[in-house]
């Protein structure tokens, strides 16, 4: 069976990483709440020119998805990605709705990885190696919630 508290090599550093945990947990989900932010900006309305993918509105997103072979209606997917990223991102990282917002960031990054498989592993080749560190990332929070300091913690639910 596992056993949540393993016998640490430096038992000294039990209260360092009890203190440091949370801390960190949140971090995680702060920095992958905000990443979705710019990403859905430069997609849907064309901040941050020059810094990636040819995606540089709603529109060219929906026709992108469209020639990338993903099935329709692509203006819906549009709206159900722009809506994800900029909605949902800023709510991951307030931790306020953690698991159901996390579902859709999940799902959205899960597809990223199998847009990005063709492209081979590294991310500076656009590989899946990117993507894949932050679907697990999202997949965390959505298996264990926000988190000591979420705003669903503080006001006194989880999902």
């Amino acid at each position: 069976m596992f056993d949540p508290s393993p016998t640490l090599v430096f038992p000294e550093l039990r209260g360092l990483y009890a203190t440091l945990a949370p801390v960190v947990e949140t971090a995680v989900r702060v920095a992958v709440g905000i990443c979705l932010i710019p990403h859905g900006l430069r997609m849907g309305f064309g901040y941050f020119p020059n810094t990636g993918g040819p995606v540089k509105s709603w529109r060219e997103l929906a026709a992108a998805l469209e020639k990338w072979g993903y099935p329709g209606p692509h203006k819906f997917w549009t709206i159900v990605i722009l809506v994800t990223e900029l909605i949902g991102g800023p709510l991951f990282a307030l931790g306020l709705f953690t698991r159901p917002v996390a579902i859709p960031i999940v799902i959205l990054l899960g597809m990223s990885i199998y847009d990005h498989v063709k492209d081979g592993w590294f991310w500076n080749t656009r590989g899946v190696e990117y993507p894949l560190i932050w679907t697990c990332a999202a997949a965390y929070f959505l298996a264990n919630g926000g988190g000591p300091y979420s705003l669903d913690r503080l006001l006194g639910w989880e999902f």
